[in-house]
């Protein structure tokens, strides 16, 4: 953490000297912090002891901590030329990239249900920043306010969930097991899940992130859906353990709702024809498995949602990455008028095929062995269930097909040959950079399994 302190002093000091250091040495800084979270990762130090009582980093979290650094490094390497051109200062993108990664780091290292609260409520102020400052149309305005007025409204029943049990209890360390006797032991249920749940988000909660990830510049895409939802999991995960909250009727239903409204959300997908739409879409299915996962009160089942997680923020972000490389080239990002991309640009093709095979869990990808994990632990809870994860993985496979189907085969309209301008170097770099942690875990599980 205080390695990551002098990092944002270094950016800053070199941002006096000029935007083009200022962006380099926020992505070296990233890689460098990457590196160094992967040997505290495998070092034999028990890194739960390591930080004191204030800031506590185990396997569940510090995999996410890893997410967030890699992930931010890339977007900022991603969105170098757009800001560039944009109207407001490349200096303050920068600033509010870097405030939002400190901040979704801290969010992951806390130890107290109150401080995680508060960043976690706190993120959403640099992300409506970037989406208002940098996004493409008007239309963010009203994407912002979606956004806002869905995760604040859902989050306060559980910052009164929080008081009462700081109240009662006078803390709520994230170890520590507490007694929900309030009474209306639904209502507490409801109150302790709410706000993940439009955080992941499960579908009927799910209708600000198809707006903010359409709006969204690239970078704000990258991040929202690469480490902004899985805050949502993150969250179930600490809050539930805590309070103990994974038997009752509430969660059975919450469980239920969150399954079958993958399933709609998979079918949705194919009556999209924005790009970015169908991605956002296709989020809501994973994260419903997530969910799942977390709902079975099952060891197997978390570990299978912090594999979900992490594959599903490399997956997802390289996939937004890409759209926005199609927007560049065709200026738009309708399925209806983007074709021929196989011919155009090969080079984008060939990511677009990488990323729809890890995006439809193809072996041996991170994502099949947490769909694996996932599926099996839904199962333990109930054997109906396999219905839908076999529907919701079915579909996954099958819009991933459909995307790569529709945008790099057929005819490329003529009013764009000779006129397409990506710089390779940089999409093949962000992309592999995307794909190659997928591939080394998966086959590191397959040897090891």
């Amino acid at each position: 953490m205080f390695s990551l302190l002098v990092m944002g002093v270094i950016v800053a000091v070199v941002g006096l000297f000029g935007q083009i250091l200022l962006w380099w040495s926020f992505v070296w800084g990233c890689v460098v912090m990457f590196v160094a979270s992967f040997e505290l990762w495998f070092s034999p130090i028990g890194l739960a002891g390591c930080w004191g009582d204030t800031l506590i980093v185990d396997n569940y979290s510090f995999g996410l901590v890893s997410l967030t650094i890699l992930v931010s490094g890339l977007s900022v390497l991603a969105s170098v030329r757009d800001v560039s051109k944009s109207v407001n200062s490349g200096v303050s993108f920068i600033f509010w990239v870097l405030v939002l990664t400190l901040v979704l780091i801290f969010c992951f290292s806390f130890s107290s249900l109150i401080k995680f609260y508060v960043m976690f409520e706190f993120s959403l102020i640099p992300i409506l920043l970037i989406i208002l400052g940098w996004g493409y149309q008007p239309e963010r305005l009203q994407a912002g306010k979606y956004m806002m007025l869905y995760t604040v409204s859902a989050s306060l029943p559980l910052l009164v969930l929080i008081l009462l049990i700081l109240v009662e209890g006078g803390s709520v360390f994230w170890g520590w097991s507490y007694s929900t006797n309030f009474g209306w032991g639904w209502l507490i249920t409801l109150c302790a899940s709410l706000a993940f749940l439009v955080k992941l988000p499960i579908y009927g909660f799910h209708l600000w992130l198809p707006k903010a990830h359409v709006e969204a510049p690239v970078a704000g895409s990258m991040i929202l859906a690469g480490v902004l939802l899985k805050l949502g999991g993150y969250g179930l995960i600490r809050v539930f353990y805590t309070l103990g909250l994974c038997s009752s009727l509430t969660v059975t239903l919450v469980f239920c709702l969150g399954l079958s409204g993958g399933v709609v959300a998979s079918m949705v997908c194919f009556a999209q024809n924005d790009v970015k739409a169908l991605v956002a879409y296709s989020s809501v299915g994973h994260m419903s498995l997530v969910l799942g996962g977390v709902f079975s009160n099952t060891d197997w089942g978390w570990l299978g949602c912090l594999m979900m997680m992490i594959a599903h923020g490399l997956c997802s972000s390289g996939m937004f990455f890409l759209a926005s490389e199609t927007y560049k080239c065709y200026s738009t990002r309708s399925l209806y008028l983007v074709k021929g991309g196989l011919v155009l640009v090969p080079g984008v093709a060939l990511c677009w095929f990488l990323m729809c095979a890890i995006n439809m869990a193809a072996p041996p990808s991170l994502n099949l062995w947490g769909e694996l994990m996932l599926g099996i632990s839904v199962l333990s809870y109930c054997t109906v269930f396999a219905v839908f994860t076999g529907a919701m993985t079915f579909l996954s496979g099958l819009y991933s097909w459909y995307v790569y189907s529709a945008t790099q085969h057929g005819q490329c309209p003529a009013w764009i040959r000779g006129s397409v301008m990506v710089e390779e170097f940089i999409n093949y770099l962000i992309s592999f950079s995307l794909v190659l942690p997928l591939g080394v875990a998966g086959v590191s599980l397959m040897m090891f399994l």
